[in-house]
């Protein structure tokens, strides 16, 4: 995709987001962690929905971490532009017991991720919100305020004989709860469903949102699939 020229008050390299209302998050294939069982770092190709790549976006974290925490581990995302330019970084900090649902209104049980852009500079966080039983995500802008939350389906088992996508919906933050948007994800077909961790995301927002908004909801992408899609298998 062609680069975009600057924007006035918008984040260097974030341009991209304001002719966006679709972004497709696809993880590269790693053929070590296929031979091996050994999580290695993913990294992801974001494109556009001609499929023209826009973003690409890389995980820092330690070996032994990945190997002993496996999806609780704590990384760190930069997502670089065509140029490699880094314009997103995220961060996940490891916590040893969370991921509960029903414990999640305790910060110290709920996984989150903050997003800076540029680098040092925060525009949102995504948290995990306590509930019953189904996924349940807020977005939160630069100041802290809720502005979306995300939904997940009951059940997030894809499998022969599920082979169906799954999606997470954005809603606003009101008594009316509209839809907004979504992230889903794809059935990848069965060798790599099988055979892999590797996932493809579909990740749908309002063209005229906020591109800060648009950063933070990729972001929620990657805190989804790493809890709910990439398996442990040490």
């Amino acid at each position: 995709m062609q680069m975009p020229q600057s924007i006035p008050g918008c984040p260097p390299g974030l341009e991209y987001f304001t002719q966006l209302d679709q972004v497709l998050v696809h993880q590269q294939i790693e053929l070590f962690e296929v031979l091996t069982s050994i999580e290695t770092k993913n990294r992801f190709v974001i494109k556009n929905s001609l499929g023209q790549q826009c973003y690409y976006a890389y995980e820092e974290s330690g070996l032994c971490m990945r190997i002993c925490c496996g999806p609780n581990r704590g990384f760190v995302m930069h997502v670089v532009d065509n140029a490699g330019r880094e314009v997103i970084r995220m961060t996940r900090e490891f916590k040893c017991c969370a991921g509960c649902c029903w414990c999640a209104n305790n910060n110290h049980c709920a996984f989150h991720i903050t997003v800076e852009s540029p680098v040092g500079t925060h525009i949102g966080t995504i948290k995990q919100a306590q509930s019953c039983w189904i996924p349940n995500y807020t977005i939160l802008d630069e100041n802290d305020k809720a502005i979306f939350k995300i939904e997940g389906p009951c059940c997030v088992c894809q499998g022969p004989c599920c082979t169906c996508d799954f999606p997470f919906n954005i809603k606003t933050i009101d008594g009316a709860e509209t839809t907004v948007g979504s992230v889903t994800k794809q059935w990848s077909g069965l060798g790599r469903e099988m055979f892999t961790d590797a996932t493809n995301f579909s990740v749908t927002f309002p063209k005229d949102l906020d591109v800060k908004l648009k950063a933070v909801l990729l972001g929620a992408t990657f805190l989804i699939d790493i809890m709910f899609f990439e398996r442990n298998n040490n």
